[in-house]
């Protein structure tokens, strides 16, 4: 029989600090059984909201939250592994958990688990995945300086500027995978802070590499055209293809299309189809008209039970293999990506004259600015096209300097020969059109 289980956090206002806080506790509560530790969160007691136990500034609350579900998970293995737990045990075990970190090592460590418990309750492993090469890359510079830790308190900017030195000459790392790095240094510093183990940041001021202009890479027109006429060996690929072509014509990004379910399909009055949800990433409405082709691909697809979603896509990891597999099968030399389909959709329609505004709301950006890139990629698309016109000019003899002096002559003489041809029309009509000649007002002196 499951035990029964609770938290209650409340603070002590006969204790107040000299500056003004005082600790939040928390009462662990199992089996009608209780305990109480300290929580090593502080906070002025205006700020402490009793009846819902939290903290009305964010960032402690934050810290609040991430301890009790911090809590939770512990609660929740121990009792799967043992059968049974006390809330002493229980407490020895936070304490442990939660004992302040006082070296860097520690600290990467210390938030690398708030990430795991992070990750597998929202599903989300990206970034507890990424922190580990982040914390190895961190390791490996201090081993470098002959140290297997250091004490937070000793870290300083100078710390910092060889960090970053051996991130980009010695390890050779371009900008974005350095400042990466250098943002994991500065979390886990800040973090500190937070803990009141370190009065400021002593790296604040290391400046980040600057980064270089990402190109978004997207699929042209030929081969795009090879994806609608080339079927794939097998029924998973094939579903690939059909949902990669179906977010090059909506804009649908990889983890927007796994979520993506029968109630997000709407019709407008004259009987037209579109999709209307919002961007995990960005949470703003994207609203898409359904190209022919995409509404085709819709019908072999999920469109009536809203339990499921459209397409049954697995994630992106286990899917990542068969992208590249089917930019293989159409005879591309470069890397297929997932991404690649809605960067095609900005890119085509960009190309057929789609004002930015519109292109924005159906790829649910929050801003104008990350819809001009793909202005940017046609503008350089155009200037291919007027290289290679410029080259056809210059086989056949002609160069930009003789047919721009071509056309400036006719212009001129179309300009001398227009009045002669009023003239013989009408002379009165001629100085109407063509007009008087009109004083110098430089040197005119007007009479008194």
């Amino acid at each position: 029989m499951r035990s029964t289980f609770s938290q209650l956090y409340y603070i002590n206002r006969a204790k107040v600090k000299t500056d003004g806080t005082t600790a939040v506790m928390c009462r662990i509560t199992i089996d009608g059984k209780n305990t109480a530790l300290t929580t090593d969160i502080y906070c002025r007691p205006e700020d402490w909201n009793a009846k819902k136990g939290e903290i009305s500034i964010a960032r402690d609350n934050n810290r609040l939250i991430d301890l009790r579900k911090r809590i939770d998970t512990l609660y929740d293995e121990q009792l799967r592994e043992n059968g049974v737990i006390t809330p002493e045990i229980l407490k020895n075990i936070i304490t442990e958990k939660t004992k302040k970190p006082t070296t860097l090592l520690q600290m990467g460590e210390w938030e690398r688990e708030r990430l795991r418990i992070r990750a597998n309750e929202l599903n989300k492993v990206n970034t507890y995945r990424q922190s580990k090469s982040l914390q190895a890359h961190l390791q490996e510079y201090l081993h470098s300086l002959g140290k297997k830790d250091i004490p937070l308190t000793d870290i300083d900017e100078a710390f910092g500027q060889g960090y970053k030195v051996h991130l980009v000459k010695g390890k050779n790392l371009g900008p974005a995978q350095a400042n990466h790095c250098l943002i994991w240094l500065n979390r886990l510093l800040w973090l500190g802070v937070d803990m009141e183990i370190l009065r400021c940041n002593p790296i604040e001021n290391v400046e980040y590499e600057k980064k270089i202009q990402t190109r978004h890479r997207f699929v042209n027109r030929e081969d795009f055209k090879k994806l609608l006429s080339t079927p794939m060996a097998d029924d998973r690929m094939e579903m690939f293809r059909h949902w990669f072509i179906f977010s090059s014509l909506t804009g649908l990004a990889y983890v927007d299309a796994r979520g993506f379910y029968p109630h997000h399909i709407g019709k407008t009055a004259d009987g037209r189809r579109y999709i209307r949800i919002n961007r995990q990433k960005t949470k703003v409405e994207s609203f898409i008209p359904l190209h022919p082709i995409a509404e085709q691909i819709l019908g072999m697809y999920n469109t009536t039970d809203d339990e499921k979603p459209v397409f049954p896509l697995p994630t992106l990891n286990s899917a990542w293999s068969d992208i590249h597999e089917m930019g293989f099968a159409i005879g591309r030399t470069e890397n297929l990506s997932a991404h690649m389909a809605r960067h095609t959709f900005g890119t085509m329609l960009v190309s057929e004259g789609i004002c930015l505004e519109s292109i924005a709301k159906m790829m649910g950006h929050s801003s104008v600015k990350s819809t001009q890139v793909y202005a940017k990629i046609t503008d350089d698309n155009i200037s291919r096209d007027m290289d290679r016109l410029q080259k056809r000019r210059e086989a056949k003899g002609l160069t930009t300097s003789d047919t721009t002096a071509e056309h400036n002559k006719a212009l001129l003489q179309k300009k001398l020969d227009r009045p002669k041809e009023l003239l013989r029309e009408d002379p009165r009509l001629a100085v109407k059109k063509v007009g008087r000649p009109k004083k110098n007002l430089l040197y005119h002196i007007p009479k008194d």
